[in-house]
């Protein structure tokens, strides 16, 4: 009798695949009735586990039929058997479509044995996901050899400069797939490489790296491009060096390099289990894993590999809880990934000095950690037992439609299915027997990485006045002695707004669990904010905070259980009221409070570029909403870090400036290589005048205003200018194929989509394109040539004067160096001073007009629009640029007005007292604009205000330079 909903599901099966086979010229009744009974109940139970197995029976009909009827599903698969697959399939192949084709079919019967095998426990879960991998290494090993035939016959074999002799690339297997460790719907994560650099034999001479690049784009396309037959495997190459925006492939030398210089600690651990794919027993192979091995094992014993893990841990925590992954049976709490951590924690410390830890197979080295007694028999036992339920849990998930996830489903037939591959009679039951196991990973886990100082604060020592203050029932002796030490606590104001809080809808009509939760936290917060200046302030801008995680209590908890992030919260609240109502548009920003070390410390450029890289590698690379949300994320979480450091005073205004600036370059360089790789998966790559795939976006991202000089603020557009240099009349090598400008035309527009559309943590940044070519009438991306031809044409002074702050933010080398030259040609051209005075002029007139404070009295004053604020200083430098570069061309090395300032005293045209007086005040104008912005006040200060600032001053100052340098003629 079938479990529970699985008699409806049964039902429909029934019709639909005998809806298929029909289809496909076959009589399925006729099949079922051919079986005996046993094969029936066998075909029965994995068809209700398996709609992929379901949809795949009628593509090969014929061939599954006999299968059933002679039990072959029911053997083992060999590596053997693979490969007279593929030579069946592939026998006539001549394209690489024939051959997509044949891989595609491959996959699908083999796909089909693995889970027949795999739902009936014919064989263990190592022999599932061994097979898995050797499937992947058949397919591309195989397709290596079928490619290159084309790419030799047109360019020869690629030799060794030094030696001459024919070079091959070598392919790394990572993570799951290096240990022979695959899922059923795993990705294959890939890093390509080759020995040396050299050139190709003829007759079409090109160097190696091109060779390989080409290669490598054939291999990808081979296993990963969706077609009518479906994919191969989903393939990743976003672990090799310098990730997305790195080349496709590097040779030994360069890898070596890569390693010794920049690689980081989670390259470490992606390491331990790569596998050459192609063989281990070459030359180049042994050479490769030389170069590996040190990186990776460390000579002495290496204890930092748990604050590193401990730190990955972390950041995979706060990422289940932003988006609920705590029924995911790999990131959650007691999952595959806290198997693996402690495995390769091990690994990582001592394998540099015990080589038998450099095993990749996580159960082997579970065996080793037994045997040399690392750790106990016992908790190598607990977790190769719950390593192997999560594995096994794991692939009942993804068998039901071959999708790459590990969620446990939500609705109940899917639990059914679940339970029933399991071999449990019931949902309870098998959730009773994962939670078993995920405690025993849990507890392991903290024994062995987790911090030891992680504990939580004991309830039982709170201050009861504290209580008592947010229950309203602060009364007697107690109270007196109370409010001797805190003596606005038990005011009317703090009252009411506690008691609004209190029996607010919001907070009655939580769940108990969320009550209690709530009712641990008040108190503690309660004791913190009487240690700030302005207690009741910053009680009013956390009420709002605390409304909105009342559903998501799990952050109630953190703060409670974290008294070094309750801390900063309240601190940070006190000291901004941006920083409170930016949280609390965002609560996730809460797990940036966890580190205060990280907080109040902002990494280097080259540090954001690597922890975004690691952030989007746990996402699949085709769920651009996904993506989406952490590159929001990431960008909320270092603005709020900047912020932290401004309202304590940890940085200056221009280190905070730097720090936002890089990243947004940092953040327009990944949406860029996002949106190139979404591109190029659609349409295929642009095309060069011989007709060769470009491996690399010729397109560049063009920087103004505030960006381009380098003084971005929290709440700064982005004035950007998109260029490309795609040919003129080629195409894309795709099926759905595009013009090159096209081509770059989407791919802006797809950019612009990343970068502005709301999601549930709103817009990454606002996007102004109104500088590129003819404004909003241009195209969104312009050809290198349009720009040059547009500038040197038709462009107004105003355009020239924005040209003075923009610099490039990312792109192609070649592009960037071809657009600094458009640049510097226009900004030195001699121009007529006086028509350019009175042009400047004209232009920042009507800015005053329109935007100013239109005040006459001089008892107000805009800091940013009126005469002497900040924008006439912008003026001043851009007309000097503009009047001088051509004579001086130092002006034209910078981009930003403190170094331009600079520049004109170094070539005496201003004197440095006058560049001292317009760096400072130009310095103070903008740490006051941040300062308000992070209050929430208004840029118009009244007469008072301007007084205590010294403002009144400055503001003469500034004016007596623009008449001295703009109004001399008049």
């Amino acid at each position: 009798m079938l479990p529970g909903p699985t008699s409806a599901h049964w039902q429909h099966i029934q019709a639909t695949i005998a809806d298929a086979y029909s289809h496909h010229g076959f009589d399925w009744l006729n099949l079922w009735q051919s079986l005996e009974h046993e094969q029936q109940q066998r075909l029965q139970k994995v068809l209700c586990l398996s709609d992929y197995v379901v949809d795949a029976l009628p593509h090969q009909g014929e061939y599954f039929a006999n299968a059933l009827r002679t039990d072959t599903l029911s053997q083992p698969l060999k590596r053997d058997d693979i490969r007279q697959w593929l030579n069946e399939f592939s026998q006539d192949a001549k394209t690489d479509d024939d051959w997509h084709a044949a891989l595609r079919h491959l996959r699908r019967r083999a796909m089909v044995h693995i889970i027949w095998r795999d739902l009936l426990r014919l064989g263990n879960t190592l022999d599932t996901t061994r097979v898995l991998s050797e499937l992947a290494d058949e397919c591309v090993c195989r397709s290596l050899d079928f490619l290159a035939t084309d790419l030799i016959a047109r360019h020869g074999n690629p030799l060794s400069k030094e030696s001459g002799e024919e070079q091959q690339m070598l392919v790394l297997g990572m993570g799951k797939l290096g240990a022979y460790e695959l899922n059923l719907s795993s990705d294959i994560d890939l890093i390509f490489t080759y020995p040396d650099s050299g050139d190709t034999s003829g007759p079409k001479v090109i160097s190696n790296q091109e060779y390989f690049v080409k290669l490598g784009q054939k291999l990808i396309q081979a296993l990963d491009k969706q077609t009518v037959d479906g994919f191969v495997f989903r393939t990743d190459m976003r672990l090799r060096p310098y990730g997305q925006s790195g080349p496709l492939v590097m040779n030994f030398s360069s890898l070596e390099n890569y390693y010794e210089s920049q690689g980081r600690d989670w390259e470490r651990y992606a390491m331990v289990k790569a596998r050459v794919m192609n063989g281990e027993t070459s030359p180049a192979a042994k050479e490769l894993l030389s170069i590996l091995r040190p990186f990776t094992y460390r000579v002495y014993v290496d204890y930092s590999a748990f604050a590193s893990l401990r730190s990955m841990k972390d950041m995979i925590n706060a990422e289940v809880r932003r988006r609920g992954l705590q029924d995911n049976v790999k990131l959650g709490s007691g999952g595959i990934r806290e198997v693996e951590f402690i495995v390769q924690a091990f690994q990582l410390i001592r394998g540099g000095q015990d080589r038998l830890l450099q095993t990749r197979e996580l159960c082997r080295v579970l065996d080793i950690l037994a045997a040399e007694g690392y750790l106990p028999i016992e908790a190598c036992e607990q977790l190769r037992s719950a390593y192997l339920f999560l594995r096994d849990s794991e692939h009942a998930i993804q068998a039901l439609a071959d999708e790459q996830t590990q969620q446990l489903p939500q609705n109940e037939l899917d639990q059914a299915r679940i339970a029933w591959a399991m071999n449990c009679s019931d949902w309870p039951t098998y959730l009773q027997q994962l939670s078993t196991h995920r405690q025993n990973v849990s507890h392991h886990f903290a024994q062995i990485v987790a911090n030891d100082e992680d504990s939580g604060q004991d309830s039982s020592a709170l201050n009861h006045a504290w209580l008592d203050l947010w229950h309203g029932e602060l009364t007697g002796a107690a109270a007196d002695e109370f409010l001797a030490e805190h003596p606005c606590a038990n005011a009317k104001e703090v009252q009411d707004k506690l008691s609004t809080f209190r029996e607010s809808r919001a907070v009655l009509n939580m769940q108990q669990v969320g009550r209690e939760r709530l009712e641990e936290l008040m108190p503690l917060l309660l004791q913190k904010l009487w240690l700030q200046t302005a207690p009741l302030t910053t009680l009013e801008r956390l009420i709002p905070l605390l409304e909105a995680v009342l559903r998501r209590t799990a952050y109630l908890v953190l703060l409670k259980e974290n008294p070094q992030a309750l801390k900063q919260l309240v601190r940070l609240c006190n000291a901004s009221s941006w920083v409170a109502e930016y949280i609390t548009q965002t609560p996730l920003l809460l797990d940036e409070l966890l580190d205060v070390t990280s907080l109040y410390r902002l990494p280097s450029a080259t540090e954001l570029r690597e922890e975004l890289h690691l952030r989007l590698l746990r996402i699949d690379p085709d769920d651009l909403e996904q993506q989406m949300e952490q590159l929001r994320q990431f960008v909320r979480a270092h603005k709020l870090r900047a912020a932290a450091c401004e309202v304590m005073e940890a940085l200056t205004l221009m280190q905070v400036s730097d720090y936002l600036t890089w990243l947004a370059e940092v953040t327009l360089t990944t949406v860029m290589n996002l949106a190139w790789q979404q591109m190029v998966d659609k349409y295929g790559y642009p095309t060069d005048a011989n007709n060769d795939a470009v491996a690399e976006p010729e397109f560049l991202i063009l920087g103004y205003g505030k960006v381009g000089g380098l003084e971005i603020s929290y709440s700064s557009d982005l004035d950007l200018v998109f260029i490309h240099n795609g040919i003129a009349g080629k195409a894309t090598n795709g099926e759905r194929s595009l013009d090159n400008g096209v081509f770059y035309t989407r791919m802006g527009q797809r950019m612009v989509h990343i970068l502005t559309t709301q999601t549930r943590s709103g817009d990454l940044y606002e996007v102004d394109l109104r500088l590129r070519p003819s404004g909003n009438s241009g195209m969104i991306v312009t050809s290198l040539k349009a720009f040059s031809e547009y500038q040197e044409k038709h462009a107004w002074t105003w355009e020239h004067q924005a040209l003075v702050r923009a610099r490039i933010l990312c792109g192609q080398a070649a592009l960037a160096a071809a657009t600094k030259k458009v640049r510097e040609g226009i900004l030195s051209r001699p121009r007529n001073i006086p028509a350019l005075r009175e042009e400047v002029r004209a232009m920042r007139q009507k800015m005053r007009d329109n935007l100013g404070s239109k005040d006459t009295s001089g008892q107000q004053f805009h800091l940013k629009q009126d005469a002497g604020g900040i924008v006439d200083i912008e003026f001043l430098v851009q007309y000097g640029v503009l009047a001088w570069s051509h004579q001086h061309p130092a002006l034209l090395a910078v981009t930003d007005n403190m170094r331009l300032l600079d520049a004109f005293a170094q070539v005496g045209l201003m004197n440095p007292q006058d560049r001292q007086t317009l760096q400072e005040t130009y310095l103070s104008y903008r740490a006051e604009t941040h300062r308000r912005a992070l209050q929430k006040q208004s840029l118009l200060l009244d007469y008072d205000t301007q007084s205590r600032l010294g403002f009144d001053v400055r503001r003469s100052d500034v004016i007596r330079l623009w008449k001295l340098w703009l109004e001399a003629d008049i």
